[in-house]
Order: C-alpha cells, then structure tokens, then sequence
C-alpha cells in the first residue's frame, strides 16, 4: 500500500473517525485502537469502530501515486503526528515489511502495524427502512434534545436518545430522570407504521461531529439493530440500545393552572449570575412567584447568597418551587424565541417550559428540594 497526499486533504477525515477509538488502551482487541485504511486507484477511505460505534470517512486521491492496498495502524499516534506537520506539506505513507513508514519533507517516522484480517467489519446490511432528511433538520434536532441524555445511568436505555418516526414527523427524545427534552421536526415519509429506536450516547456524539457547516441531504437507514447515517463523504454506523423508552407524550402534556411567561435572555442571563455562586455538587435555586414578580433565590454551602427580581407576565397564586438551575440554563439555552412559557402544577411536580409560539421543542424539568 501506499499513498501520497496533502496534509490537510488527510487529516479531515482522520480527524472525524479518531473519535469513536477510546483513549484507554484496549488490551483484550488492541486492534481498536488503529485505523483501517484502505487506498483505491482514486480514493482512500479511513475506518474505526470499537464494536459499538464504527465510522468510516473518504477522501479523494487526485493526481498522486498511489498502490492498492490496505493497512491498519494505531489511530493516536498518526493523528499527532501529522497535526505537528506543517500546513500544506505533502505526507507518504508506505507499507513496508509490516510496518508503515511515514514521510513528510525531513521527517520519516515508522509505525507498527496489526494485521487487516483482526479488524471488524460491521454488517453491510443493517435494515430495510430508509430516508432522506436535510442535514440541518437533523443537526436542529440534536442540538435540541441530546443534551439531555443520561451517562451511566443504571436504566441503560436512557443514555441515548430516542428517534421516532410517525405522522410525518421525526421526534427526539432524551431524559436522564430529573428532566427531559423534546423535538420534533416535519419530513415527508411514505411510510406510515411507527418506527422508534435509541440511539446510544457515544452514537449521538459522533453523528453531530460528523455534520458540518453545509446542509447535504442525509441518507438514514434504520434496522432492529442498528442505525447507519450516510454524508458524502462519511457513515456512521451505530448499534441501537434495547429497552423501553419512558411514555415521553404524558410528560411532555404535562399542564398545570400556574403558568408565566418571560424574556428568554433576561431569565438565561439571571440564571446564569445566579449559577455564579454554584459548585459542581450543588446547583439548587428557589424560585418565588406572586402577580407580575419572579423572584430568584439562590444560596451556597459557603452562605453567599443571590436575590433578583425580574418583571414577568404572572397572573397565578404565589408559588414556591426550587429547581437544578443547570438544567433551567441548558433549556433556555437551546430556545429560540424571544419569549418562554413555564407551567407549574404545584412544587412538587413536573414543570414545562417551551417557547411562545415554538412547536419544535417542549422540556420538562422535575423540582428539587432545597
């Protein structure tokens, strides 16, 4: 094998599969911790996995000598090293004797390799449901809800977010037990069944490293087992989490006969002066309603205190309610209107914000006891 090309024309690619390798070195597969790389007459393409999550990114080979072949080589080393070379330098790399020698003007460096045959391959068939959605629909969607997908919860099937085909719609959702977030976003679809699977985590992850700043068309395809996402130039293919996802449509109905409505950015920026005195084990705030007034109160493990009132459209009895003021942040965070609408029960139930005339996203949120 062998291949010749410009820095930066390699190390895009290289740089979205690095991801998926984990950082801790895998002694029972070591073979997870290179990359496949595969050279063709006119392209190349780069592949990694750690059986849970594979991604595979291709670059185009114009005017360069190449040889056909494939080789595998530890992923960390050759992405350090040709991000120390400088820009718009051209770098070989060259199998040799099971090694892979790589040459960039004065430099040669010598790689060790592992053999092809060790490296897993995912199924090429992953299902028989596919579509096609605007990458910024999708991007949308994510950047709506993942935020709120569980780590290492003990109910699995929460660290992912659910994606819900139905009504000509794509839904996402994610909870972690203490809130929940919810998008949706319209796309015409022939098929009219529900279709619902959970992404997991490190699955979300890498698919909205994979987005870039352009809006190509996406081509999903979902399986029993899996979820393959194709760019041009990139497919991630992730296993699915099994289990059932919490009845998302109740909470989301969630209603209440206290509601108010305030500027967005007013509300994030209190919030955020008031998370100033915060640690990361503590992050409680009490919120105090009456006619027309939100009160914020906020006090630390060290007795610092913070008190804001700020001018809402409140018409509802006093209600006293305390919430994770991190979870309020990361809500208003991804808002778009200019307004939101918070729904209050009583202080011991679940809470809805949205934004006024917002369909796209609706998040609840569980009180805390402070």
């Amino acid at each position: 094998m062998r291949l010749t090309i410009q820095r930066e024309a390699f190390l895009k690619p290289l740089r979205l599969v690095a991801g998926v390798v984990e950082r801790k070195h895998t002694q029972a597969a070591p073979i997870l911790m290179n990359v496949l790389i595969e050279v063709n007459e006119k392209s190349f393409t780069l592949t990694t996995t750690d059986q849970e999550v594979e991604l595979v990114a291709s670059g185009v080979v114009e005017d360069a000598k190449v040889e056909k072949g494939s080789v595998t080589v530890p992923v960390r080393k050759l992405m350090d090293i040709c991000k120390t070379l400088p820009e718009g330098e051209n770098l070989s790399l060259v199998e040799e004797a099971g090694r892979v020698i790589l040459r960039a003007g004065r430099s040669r460096f010598t790689l060790s390799t592992l053999p092809v045959a060790d490296f897993p391959s995912s199924d090429p068939h992953v299902g028989d449901f596919e579509f096609l959605i605007p990458q910024k629909k999708l991007k949308t969607l994510l950047e709506k809800t993942c935020f709120a997908m569980a780590e290492q919860d003990v109910r699995y099937y929460l660290n992912g977010l659910l994606l819900e085909v139905k009504n000509n719609h794509i839904y996402g959702v994610a909870a972690d037990g203490h809130r929940l977030a919810f998008g949706k976003v319209a796309l015409p679809l022939e098929k009219k069944e529900l279709v619902r699977v959970i992404v997991p985590r490190k699955g979300i992850l890498e698919l909205q490293r994979l987005m870039d700043e352009g809006d190509p068309d996406l081509k999903i395809i979902l399986g029993k087992n899996h979820i393959r996402v194709m760019t041009p130039d990139a497919q991630l293919t992730s296993k699915l989490l099994d289990g059932r996802f919490p009845d998302y449509e109740r909470l989301v109905l969630v209603d209440g006969d206290k509601v108010f409505e305030g500027q967005r950015e007013v509300l994030k920026e209190s919030f955020q002066r008031a998370a100033s005195l915060f640690n990361d084990k503590f992050k409680g705030v009490h919120l105090k309603l009456v006619k027309g007034w939100l009160k914020i109160l906020a006090k630390n493990t060290e007795q610092d205190e913070v008190e804001e009132d700020l001018e809402i459209d409140y018409q509802g009895n006093e209600l006293e309610i305390g919430f994770n003021i991190k979870y309020l942040i990361d809500f208003l965070n991804v808002i778009q209107s200019d307004r939101v609408r918070f729904t209050f029960s009583d202080p011991n139930t679940s809470a809805r914000i949205e934004g006024v005339g917002e369909e796209s996203g609706i998040y609840v949120i569980m009180p805390m006891r402070i």
